[in-house]
């Protein structure tokens, strides 16, 4: 599949459970589609990256370790997405990656996700926070920062001023997150 015909597929995915998950299967069992899914999720000015980004996140869910070859190009391109219906499944791969580096349980995250790569999440991860941002990448970005606080002393106390700042002015979806967080630190 050329990367115009893949752009020309992601026209047919739409908010419905089973069109992404098609399409993230897709992905899965052809792997070289998806370096041209995310050169597509990282033309964040097209609409269409938010499919891309529909897509990407639910691969990640059903196979977190096929984005293992493609860490750095998403890294390194992960700021620059700002259309809101790709920033909330950017963040929620970012969940991912960092629940499962942090997880009990070995995974393959835990040997190919390096310190540049938490640095960088960690860096979009505070923007979220700091941004005008919906709860949903909010929320993402709460869990990846508390479970880097782990490993990053310093984390933890900018995290807990940030929800103690914006505690009274956000939704109730971030305050009911914002309190488990809180109480975790």
């Amino acid at each position: 599949m050329t990367p115009q015909q893949l752009y020309d597929e992601l026209n047919y995915v739409n908010h419905s459970r089973e069109k992404r998950l098609y399409y993230a299967n897709l992905i899965i069992d052809t792997p070289d589609l998806i370096p041209k899914l995310l050169d597509i999720l990282f033309m964040v000015n097209d609409p269409i990256s938010c499919r891309a980004a529909w897509v990407f996140e639910f691969m990640c869910k059903q196979k977190l370790e096929a984005c293992i070859p493609y860490l750095d190009s998403f890294t390194n391109q992960m700021h620059t997405v700002h259309l809101d219906p790709a920033v909330r499944p950017v963040a929620k791969v970012c969940e991912y990656l960092i629940t499962a580096y942090y997880a009990k349980t070995d995974s393959q995250i835990k040997h190919y996700l390096t310190d540049t790569h938490k640095e960088k999440i960690c860096a979009s991860c505070f923007d979220w926070m700091i941004n005008d941002e919906k709860i949903a990448p909010k929320a993402y970005a709460m869990n990846s920062l508390f479970l880097l606080g782990t490993e990053y002393a310093w984390i933890h106390p900018e995290l807990r001023i940030i929800l103690e700042r914006d505690y009274q002015i956000q939704s109730s979806g971030f305050k009911a997150r914002a309190r488990q967080i809180l109480k975790k630190i």
